[in-house]
């Protein structure tokens, strides 16, 4: 793929993730901590930015352009307004075929959840989150 077809790469943004990371209010800090190494070694592919007000994850690979409002690249979506557990939001969750029971619920827009309470569960859960992110991530290899 090359940028004259009109393909786009996006830079990931750990410094910022990190900074965040540092200022975190969270009684799961750990736990999202956890969570975010868990994802980022999923995939060398996969890329970090706060967006949302909370780290998200996507593909930093060449894609073709498409509405940013479409969201498109993304994979993984924090939302931690919750404080007894930590809420990973999959945009495009009701397109994975995921047997595991990780990824929960059956909205409208397609996303799915996956809830994590402690780092226990997070190491439990750790091979079916990363089949999951990397069967988004396959998903977006295909557009």
């Amino acid at each position: 793929m090359k940028r004259d077809q009109g393909f786009s790469r996006k830079s990931s943004e750990p410094e910022k993730v990190d900074a965040y990371m540092k200022k975190l209010k969270h009684p799961l800090a750990d736990v999202v901590e956890a969570l975010r190494r868990t994802i980022l070694s999923a995939d060398s592919e996969i890329g970090e930015e706060i967006k949302w007000n909370a780290p998200t994850f996507f593909y930093v690979g060449e894609m073709k352009p498409s509405d940013p409002k479409k969201y498109m690249r993304y994979l993984v979506v924090f939302n931690l307004f919750q404080r007894d557990c930590v809420r990973l939001v999959f945009p495009n969750g009701g397109k994975i075929k995921d047997s595991s029971g990780l990824l929960q619920g059956d909205y409208a827009d397609g996303r799915r959840l996956a809830f994590f309470r402690d780092t226990k569960t997070v190491a439990a859960e750790r091979e079916a989150l990363q089949r999951v992110v990397r069967k988004s991530l396959k998903l977006l290899h295909k557009k």
